[in-house]
């Protein structure tokens, strides 16, 4: 059932990527205009360039993403915690393969800011959750960072098998059992807080501290400009985080 749930997923987020859209208006046009039927072609035609224009020129993502990251704004961490629970998805393990050395994406703030929590707190666990695209057998970039950055190995634990947001939380508490009195940092992208939290209360776990990291937003005005890729990842990503709370939401993940 994971894995059907998985893999219908991914290909709902293909068919709703902004790109797919662009693609399939453009296509769509050339057809008409093959078929002799110009008015539509024309018509199919300019509303694909308008929206390429739209995208390319104005950051629509973060008129999506904003809300989301203003329900979790920045704070500070409780004096005392007994673990840190840090979310995959920051990984590039084909680059790292390739020049031997960690590589991670525009998500790294969830290393860096969990590697600085756990020096700060020393007595505190650490849990990387989420499987690298090479597999489970794969090594681990992540670990392989926050060890560099200054965390001891003996402390970091890597649950390796999930896949998506519930793998994380439901696998994440197979391998810690958390007690109902100790305190735990939920370590993710603020935009994908929510999510990630009702998913880790769903699984059992006992009530999780946010620590929101990776704020993707800022002054729409200073976004305006032309960036065809970053304002069309943002809008993709912006969609999926969105679309993932509902369907989360309606089955209870």
């Amino acid at each position: 059932m994971d894995t059907a749930f998985l893999i219908l997923s991914k290909l709902v987020k293909l068919g709703l990527m902004v790109e797919t859209w662009l693609a399939l208006g453009l296509a769509t046009g050339i057809w008409a205009a093959a078929r002799g039927r110009a008015r539509l072609a024309r018509l199919l035609c300019g509303a694909t360039l308008i929206a390429l224009v739209s995208v390319a020129a104005l950051p629509l993502g973060d008129l999506l993403l904003r809300p989301l990251e203003a329900e979790y704004p920045p704070r500070a961490a409780p004096d005392q915690i007994h673990g840190i629970v840090v979310l995959g998805g920051v990984e590039e393990p084909h680059a790292s393969a390739a020049w031997g050395t960690p590589q991670v994406n525009d998500a790294a703030e969830r290393l860096t800011s969990a590697a600085a929590l756990a020096r700060a707190h020393p007595e505190a666990r650490v849990v990387f959750s989420g499987a690298t695209s090479g597999g489970p057998d794969a090594p681990s970039v992540a670990v392989d960072l926050l060890v560099s950055l200054g965390v001891q190995p003996a402390r970091i634990t890597w649950e390796r098998q999930s896949r998506n947001t519930s793998e994380n939380a439901r696998r994440s508490f197979e391998v810690v059992r958390p007690e109902p009195s100790q305190t735990w940092l939920l370590v993710t992208s603020a935009f994908h807080m929510g999510r990630a939290l009702a998913s880790f209360e769903a699984a059992g776990w006992p009530a999780m501290t946010p620590h929101p990291v990776d704020y993707r937003t800022g002054a729409f005005a200073l976004g305006i400009g032309w960036n065809l890729a970053d304002n069309a990842e943002k809008l993709n990503l912006a969609t999926k985080e969105w679309l993932g709370r509902l369907v989360y939401g309606v089955t209870g993940r």
